[in-house]
C-alpha cells in the first residue's frame, strides 16, 4: 500500500488511486569492452580476476539489476568480440538507467573501475554503448557488437547511446496525473 502523501483526501487505498501503475516495457542493456593489456590468466591481471567474483556478486545483489552475460565460469570472461582474444567483453541488463548508474559509479564497482588503467589499454573510440530492450529480451552477443559498432560510425543516438548522451526507453510516458477537478487530485503530486 501506497503512504498517503494528501492527508485532506483520506487514507490510502480507501476508494481509487489516483495513478494508474506503470509497468516498463524496456529494460537497459549495457555493453562495454576493454584491450587486456596482458592475457587473462597472466599474473597481472590477477588481482582484476580475483575481484570478478565480489563485483559480479555486487551487481547480482543490486537494486535494479536483471541479468549479465555469464560463461560457464560464472563470468563473461571467455566472450569474444572482434575475434580478438585480447578484448574482455561484459554486458549486464538493468531495469533503468538510473539503477545501472547507481551500481557503476555509486557502489563498490567504481573502486575497482578507478584501477582499469592497471589492466586495460586506453582506446580512442567509444567502449561502452547502451540501448533499450524489451522487458525480458536477453541481448546476445553479436546484437551487442552491432550495437557499438553502430555507436562508433553513427555517434549517439537512441539505437546506441552512451552515458553522456542518453535516450529515453521507448514506452517513457509521463504518469497518468487524475484530472484537477476530481475530489481525489493531490496538488503535491
Amino acid at each position: 500500500m501506497v503512504d498517503n502523501l494528501c492527508p485532506e483526501i483520506g487514507p490510502a487505498g480507501a476508494g481509487r488511486s489516483r495513478y494508474a501503475p506503470v509497468v516498463p516495457t524496456h529494460h537497459l542493456a549495457q555493453l562495454n569492452v576493454a584491450r587486456l593489456r596482458a592475457p587473462i590468466s597472466s599474473p597481472q591481471l590477477a588481482d582484476f580476476v580475483a575481484l570478478l567474483g565480489p563485483v559480479n556478486a555486487l551487481a547480482d545483489s543490486t537494486p535494479g539489476f536483471v541479468w549479465r552475460l555469464q560463461m560457464e565460469d560464472g563470468s563473461g570472461t571467455s566472450a569474444r568480440m572482434f575475434d580478438d582474444d585480447m578484448v574482455l567483453v561484459n554486458m549486464s541488463v538493468w531495469e533503468s538507467l538510473e539503477h545501472l548508474v547507481a551500481f557503476a559509479y555509486k557502489s563498490g564497482h567504481r573502486d575497482v573501475m578507478l584501477r582499469r588503467r592497471e589492466w586495460f589499454s586506453r582506446t580512442a573510440e567509444p567502449y561502452l554503448v547502451l540501448w533499450w530492450v524489451e522487458a525480458g529480451h536477453i541481448p546476445t552477443v553479436t546484437e551487442a557488437e552491432a550495437r557499438l559498432l553502430h555507436l562508433r560510425t553513427q555517434g549517439p543516438m537512441p539505437y546506441a547511446f552512451t552515458f553522456r548522451s542518453p535516450h529515453a526507453p521507448p514506452d517513457a510516458t509521463a504518469v497518468a496525473r487524475a484530472d484537477a477537478d476530481d475530489p481525489w487530485y493531490c496538488p503535491a503530486g
